[in-house]
């Protein structure tokens, strides 16, 4: 019985750490791209909460192929021009998921890949430049959320509730606050001190 108890006290430790070192990842990869999110708030209007929660989604933390080896995070396509890899994705047509192989964008590093997202969204494609229009305008990211699915960024016809609840779960709504030039100014400040 004891030797039981050890051998579940051991396993219940072992579920713990594993869980612990998950939930550091985790916390790496938003603090890692977290800035470049913030940056692309500042110069296109994205909403850092989303952008976060796109990465996360789409890359499933990094941990893609896409995302680790091509630094894509966010799915992003590319025309045979650009820099482009051929990989097998699911895609969700006709009411079901099937698997196609997609033309995706490769890029130098995640802050490109975070940079693009942004470009893409504040200056939308060729056949519509303001098809993510709304997604700059919404107030909220519940908003932006549910403009990225009407503008059909995604087939998952979850994909919205997917965001929010990405948002929500790790208290990603938090990166939507800038830190104000003063603050930073006194960070800086303190530093040199």
């Amino acid at each position: 019985y004891e030797m039981l108890r050890s051998l579940v006290g051991s396993e219940m430790c072992i579920r713990d750490r594993q869980h612990k070192a998950e939930t550091s990842t985790r916390e790496t990869f938003i603090e890692t791209i977290a800035p470049a999110a913030q940056k692309a708030y500042r110069d296109y209007g994205v909403l850092p909460s989303v952008s976060l929660a796109q990465a996360i989604l789409e890359s499933n933390w990094g941990e893609s192929l896409l995302a680790s080896k091509y630094y894509n995070l966010y799915g992003v396509k590319a025309t045979t021009s650009q820099p482009n890899v051929v990989l097998e994705t699911a895609e969700f047509v006709n009411e079901t998921w099937i698997t196609i192989n997609g033309r995706f964008r490769v890029y130098d590093s995640w802050a490109d890949s975070v940079e693009a997202h942004a470009q893409l969204l504040a200056y939308g494609v060729d056949w519509d430049p303001t098809l993510y229009h709304k997604v700059l305008g919404a107030r909220n990211y519940k908003q932006a959320a549910q403009a990225l699915q009407d503008a059909g960024y995604a087939t998952d016809p979850t994909y919205a509730q997917k965001l929010i609840q990405m948002i929500e779960e790790h208290q990603l709504y938090q990166y939507d606050k800038l830190p104000s030039e003063e603050t930073t100014c006194l960070l800086y400040t303190s530093d040199a001190a």
